[in-house]
């Protein structure tokens, strides 16, 4: 089916749910306040933000007209939320009904542009939540943190789709220094926030605690609980008017984006598309290269590999760094590699960015006569890690996710701690 004729038939099933809609019907109010809450962070990017990074790095295209506000009785959207297979709690309160209103409502152009991202990202989001056991909606998370724009910055400096700052992402491993910023790698960002989620529930032993904490801190969490008096059994709503106020709208956010991500047809949201590409590959650079020189060389656009590479933020990508590549780039970049290695004066390069950065390690491979690597090595096994992934054992052993699948049979991107690999 081509493209065109599978946004045809959305648009026209979008607009059957259009004809078939309910009247509007404003939810009444109940215990829980909605005067004392503030935005996340992700709710409040423009449509005019999301479009600027969208479109001038991805190829937003442009789509169908959104189709204009749908609402529904509150029966209707409980029914939709208990369809939703979650082992965690998603309750219909004013708080929540609040925000379900607003991303069908103010932010429903913001919601068509997301979707356009969402078959990009979210599969990212899925295979780092799976190896931890975590409930796959909290895939959406990062649409209540930072409209799935790993780009942007919040207010306090947090960064990346997944929003962390700087302590809490060295806590789990990530690099961030005047090259590189791995909160906005979206691959190893998303390994790092389902680690931290994951401690967190342990921790709390409760979804809506995990998920609060994740916003405002475990130390907020644990002085709500104190101040309420309730410590044992305690929930998210129990300690609600005790928290800071953008964590009271945080959880129901978080809510209210997976109810949109399931139902956006239903009131008459149509997806944006984008020419994101759906297949890549990850390789590892020897050198320090200028993402200009490998655009060049690799049949891409700059932009093309700054949207597949966020992370780094001087346009070079440092030795031993991984680079994500669309598939059909990584054998002319491997073919070429030594070109690309060859192309400037590269420690002029990292000196006119920084004059404080500690220098790279540089990995040298065994050449031929020709400069071709030599097809001389020796067959190597490694043990998976806890906490490793396809793409980290590329990087730490030189080599490409798909290489590490051919030779051991893999067909998926499951790993297990423990399990022996063949890297070479």
């Amino acid at each position: 089916m081509s493209k065109r004729l599978f946004h045809t038939i959305l648009f026209f099933t979008c607009f059957l749910s259009f004809a078939t809609a309910q009247d509007v019907v404003v939810a009444e109010a109940d215990s829980v306040a909605t005067d004392s809450i503030d935005m996340p962070e992700g709710m409040m990017a423009s449509e005019e933000d999301l479009m600027g990074d969208y479109t001038n790095k991805t190829g937003l295209k442009e789509g169908n007209a959104v189709v204009r506000m749908l609402s529904y009785d509150d029966s209707v959207i409980v029914s939709r939320l208990s369809r939703i297979p979650t082992t965690i709690e998603m309750p219909l309160n004013n708080v929540t009904r609040k925000f379900i209103d607003t991303y069908s409502g103010r932010l429903k152009g913001s919601v068509a542009i997301m979707l356009g991202a969402v078959n990009f990202y979210v599969p990212i989001f899925e295979e780092a939540l799976e190896r931890y056991g975590l409930p796959l909606e909290l895939k959406y998370l990062p649409v209540v943190e930072s409209a799935l724009r790993p780009t942007a910055t919040s207010r306090m400096g947090a960064a990346g789709l997944w929003q962390f700052m700087i302590a809490t992402a060295k806590r789990y491993g990530l690099e961030v220094n005047t090259l590189v910023d791995e909160r906005r790698d979206p691959i190893k960002s998303s390994e790092a926030a389902a680690h931290y989620l994951s401690d967190l529930y342990n921790q709390f032993g409760d979804w809506g605690l995990a998920i609060a904490a994740y916003n405002c801190g475990e130390g907020n969490i644990q002085k709500a609980i104190l101040r309420n008096g309730k410590q044992e059994g305690a929930d998210y709503w129990d300690i609600y008017n005790r928290l800071p106020h953008e964590t009271r709208g945080y959880v129901p956010a978080f809510i209210a984006a997976n109810y949109i991500m399931n139902y956006y047809c239903e009131h008459g949201i149509v997806p944006r598309e984008a020419s994101m590409p759906l297949e890549t590959d990850t390789v590892v650079v020897q050198a320090d290269v200028k993402i200009e020189d490998l655009a060049t060389l690799c049949n891409v656009t700059p932009d093309e590999l700054r949207v597949l590479n966020p992370q780094y933020r001087r346009d070079i990508v440092p030795a031993n760094h991984s680079l994500r590549l669309p598939l059909s780039s990584v054998e002319p970049f491997l073919a070429l590699e030594d070109s690309i290695y060859n192309g400037g004066n590269l420690k002029t390069l990292r000196r006119a960015v920084t004059e404080d950065m500690v220098d790279s390690q540089v990995v040298t491979t065994s050449r031929n006569k020709k400069g071709k690597r030599s097809s001389r090595s020796s067959t190597k096994y490694i043990s998976v890690r806890s906490g490793d992934s396809l793409s980290t054992i590329a990087k730490r052993q030189g080599t490409t996710v798909s290489k590490i699948k051919k030779l051991n049979g893999i067909k998926g991107d499951m790993i297990r701690p423990g399990q022996s690999l063949r890297v070479k």
